[in-house]
């Protein structure tokens, strides 16, 4: 089915002024940077074509976003590059102005007759549109278009686990699910004249930009951008859905999607990627293990961002977990490694330097060494606390979809979060532990040190390279 109504449970009023007189209808674009299956897009064109005025879309491009580095900006600005040109093709003009978002914004707003905003679920994010909602002079509405059933929709409270929220979602994804037919927009707006950077020379535009440029880009396996994300997605589903469920194991293995940095930066939606694995011709198990991963899991995430208020801290952790490592936070580590180690994958155990360094040099690590990589941050670290910092800090700084909802809860869920306790042992207590033996009676593990040998010499032959090197 295909609609161009835009679901309620997603549209909401972020504050009480109304539409008026301006020279056209504002998107600020922030979360949701692509050019279609965007219902905040559609929903705006909607309303631009209901006032008769063009559409602006607007992006705020800040100097050091928290905890990001020239990768990610990079990955992120080769998105903004495609989806300006797909705007285009629709006689829409995505304007970049340098600033912080919320300030961009509001600049903006000045001459709009109705400000459309994505949604995000990050601190500083919803503090942005807090800001922008306050000072607008006109209505501000906030259409909610990164998950498949809105949040609030899903549950009211910070769900447990997967199998509390699982049902929740189950029994509304299909009123979600749907495809979103694109709102031909009625007046051409490329004539503007909004001025914005200059998006067809990315390497001048990162060259003016106050940026951590310790972590190079890896453009050389994964570029940025809605149509790279459905090149890979069309690949997914022909070649590695059909063995999804039993290749999840196994780190040697290339079957897995690549979607998560592609939604991290809201390039491909969720929908649009839950319709096409629900069209592909596979066993019914692969596509439904997939969909779990890609919706329930994906929006536990989401969830415990919204709920949780200490998302980004220890503090976040159930009490069973914070209990249960406090009490063997005196247990003798058998190995002790500091972060400047850990982050040259200067250790003892083979496996984990490899994930390490497919992690430093395609800011991307398979699921399964994800676990374990975590797991061993906890293993050789002083305190928990100490370990948290750690494992959050290098996961934001080299995965490319490092930085948002799923990974405050990917790092919790190494210490227990929408976990339950398991066998009592040192140092881990009685919260979940892995072993190289796990991986071994799993996967084959000479292979996976092999593939990870071959991705880091194709990284430097493709010139990322660190200090040191």
């Amino acid at each position: 089915m295909t609609s161009r109504t835009i679901e309620e449970g997603r549209i909401k009023r972020l504050n009480t002024r109304e539409s008026r007189s301006g020279d056209y209808v504002l998107y600020w674009m922030q979360q949701s940077q692509r050019a279609e299956f965007n219902p905040a897009l559609e929903y705006a064109i909607q309303r631009a074509n209901e006032a008769r005025l063009p559409l602006l879309v607007g992006f705020g491009l800040m100097d050091g976003y928290p905890e990001a580095n020239v990768r990610h900006y990079r990955f992120m600005l080769e998105g903004l590059q495609d989806t300006q040109r797909a705007l285009a093709r629709r006689k829409i003009p995505l304007v970049v102005q340098r600033g912080n978002p919320a300030e961009v914004a509001l600049k903006l707003a000045r001459h709009a007759a109705l400000v459309v905003c994505d949604r995000g679920y990050l601190r500083h994010q919803k503090q942005w549109r807090t800001t922008v909602a306050d000072q607008a002079p006109c209505l501000v509405v906030q259409v909610e278009g990164d998950v498949v059933v809105p949040v609030e929709a899903a549950s009211g409270k910070a769900e447990y686990a997967a199998r509390t929220l699982r049902p929740k979602i189950h029994r509304l994804w299909s009123a979600y699910l749907v495809a979103l037919a694109p709102t031909p927009l009625k007046t051409d707006s490329l004539g503007l004249g909004v001025k914005g950077l200059d998006l067809e020379d990315l390497d001048a535009v990162l060259a003016t930009l106050d940026l951590d440029r310790s972590v190079p880009p890896v453009s050389h396996i994964f570029k940025g951008g809605t149509s790279e994300a459905k090149r890979l997605l069309r690949r997914f589903l022909t070649e590695h859905l059909p063995e999804y469920e039993e290749s999840r194991p196994h780190p040697e293995t290339t079957h897995v999607s690549h979607m998560s940095k592609y939604l991290h930066f809201g390039q491909v939606s969720p929908v649009q990627v839950a319709l096409a694995a629900r069209e592909a011709k596979v066993a019914d198990n692969q596509r439904e293990s997939f969909l779990e991963e890609l919706i329930v899991r994906r929006e536990l995430a989401q969830n415990f961002a919204e709920y949780s208020p200490h998302y980004d801290s220890f503090e976040c952790l159930p009490e069973w977990a914070r209990k249960t490592l406090d009490k063997h936070r005196g247990d003798e580590r058998h190995h002790s490694y500091t972060k400047a180690q850990l982050e040259r994958a200067r250790t003892h155990d083979p496996y984990w330097n490899a994930a390490m360094r497919e992690m430093r040099y395609t800011g991307y690590m398979h699921n399964a060494m994800r676990m374990y990589w975590g797991k061993k941050i906890l293993e050789w670290s002083s305190t928990p606390e100490h370990a948290w910092r750690t494992a959050l800090a290098l996961n934001n700084t080299y995965f490319l979809d490092g930085r948002d909802a799923n990974s405050y809860a990917n790092i919790g869920w190494l210490f227990g979060l929408h976990d339950r306790p398991w066998g009592e042992r040192e140092i881990f207590g009685t919260v979940r532990y892995m072993s190289s033996g796990g991986l071994e009676r799993k996967a084959d593990m000479e292979a996976y040190l092999e593939k990870v040998d071959r991705l880091v010499a194709e990284a430097k032959a493709a010139g990322v390279r660190f200090a040191g090197d």
